[in-house]
């Protein structure tokens, strides 16, 4: 017993010494994390270009200043940006939420990178001596950390691919993260077949709208689920059916999904799995609203989903984009074709007006896109 007891005590001894150092290390990390805000402001930009800043978490922290045009690298493009679109990705690092994203490498403190957007669609205005993809004056779209600015350098084998030249810029600059996301979604991690059963939960938002159209280029039977007035819309892109979710709740009914997408995570994994075939697949996209983050976000559900995989025979789990140049692509070739269509709810006219665009998509209402035209 007295073994036992030191044991114990022992045990008990060493945790308390690694939560006090895990303690320390998260204070000071803290304090120290800091940015580039004092490195900006030490001196004007030669060869000035006007993006959005910030040096603080918040909305009201962004700002539209002067900084250094880049200069693309051997293997790089510069592109002149037309226009830009907001996804939640952005407003997740405009307010540094869920907060364990902090931890891990996002910023304790003070976000480390000052720079926002992904989303782009511009010219080409110059290329790095290694590319051979792309050439000046070629118009192409894509994703890029820093896109909210005039300018943006990235890899030529990366994210980024030629504009449709039936799809205006605004149109094209939609597509890289709900695209990818929805194409991945629907085919990798749901690998939707053919005369399937497939429920989008939140259908008319940016990933959403692109689910269905794709879902039903993949032969699926598609349900949509939708708040009364984007019915129509939903049934627009293609939808079988459609579920107004004011007045119907999917979890509850006697239909059984092969494939369901979940974009908006409002109801319980036991809910959702109600609603799944014995060996069905659920998809997590969305991880709440803005207002619904607390520490782990969506990273919570996800964690619950991987954890109930492990006991039933559905499949259940959370994806997350892989940017790719070759699903880029082919989303490009699909609405040239005219298979698939970015729907685009709202266009800013200004740069200025991004904290706005991104304010409205954090209100949860966006029908499709929200993009912006940059000057």
């Amino acid at each position: 017993m007295k073994v036992l007891k030191r044991v114990l005590k022992w045990i008990t001894g060493a945790i308390l010494v690694v939560l006090l150092l895990v303690f320390v290390g998260v204070f000071v990390a803290y304090w120290r994390s800091t940015n580039d805000c004092d490195k900006k402001n030490a001196a004007a930009p030669a060869n000035p270009m006007k993006a959005i800043v910030r040096c603080d978490y918040g909305l009201s922290n962004l700002k539209l200043e002067d900084i250094e045009k880049p200069v693309p690298a051997d293997d790089q493009i510069l592109v002149k940006v037309h226009a830009v679109s907001v996804n939640p990705y952005d407003w997740h690092f405009v307010e540094g939420t869920p907060y364990v994203m902090r931890a891990f490498g996002v910023g304790l403190r003070k976000p480390k990178d000052i720079r926002l957007g992904v989303d782009f669609a511009g010219t080409v205005e110059a290329v790095g001596k290694d590319v051979t993809q792309f050439k000046p004056g070629d118009d192409v779209f894509g994703g890029r950390d820093g896109a909210f600015a005039q300018y943006v350098c990235r890899r030529a084998v990366g994210a980024v691919a030629l504009k449709p030249t039936g799809l205006t810029f605004e149109q094209a600059a939609s597509i890289n993260i709900a695209g990818i996301t929805a194409l991945q979604g629907i085919r990798d991690k749901g690998k939707v077949q053919s005369g399937q059963k497939v429920l989008i939960n939140g259908a008319s938002g940016g990933v959403g709208t692109f689910a269905v159209q794709l879902a039903k280029n993949f032969g699926a039977e598609v349900t949509g689920v939708c708040s009364t007035r984007n019915v129509e819309l939903v049934q627009s892109l293609g939808a079988d059916h459609v579920i107004d979710y004011t007045k119907e709740d999917f979890t509850k009914g006697d239909q059984k999904y092969d494939v369901i997408l979940d974009n908006v995570a409002n109801h319980s994994l036991s809910e959702c799995r109600h609603a799944l075939t014995p060996n069905g697949t659920y998809v997590l996209i969305g991880g709440g609203g803005v207002n619904e983050q607390g520490f782990l976000g969506g990273l919570g559900n996800a964690l619950k989903a991987a954890l109930f995989s492990k006991f039933v025979s559905q499949k259940m789990g959370m994806m997350m984009a892989d940017p790719s140049n070759k699903d880029l692509t082919l989303l490009a070739d699909m609405m040239q074709s005219g298979k698939i269509k970015p729907v685009i709810d709202r266009t800013y006219k200004s740069f200025s007006e991004i904290p706005d665009a991104i304010r409205y998509l954090e209100e949860g209402h966006a029908r499709g896109k929200v993009v912006i035209t940059v000057e």
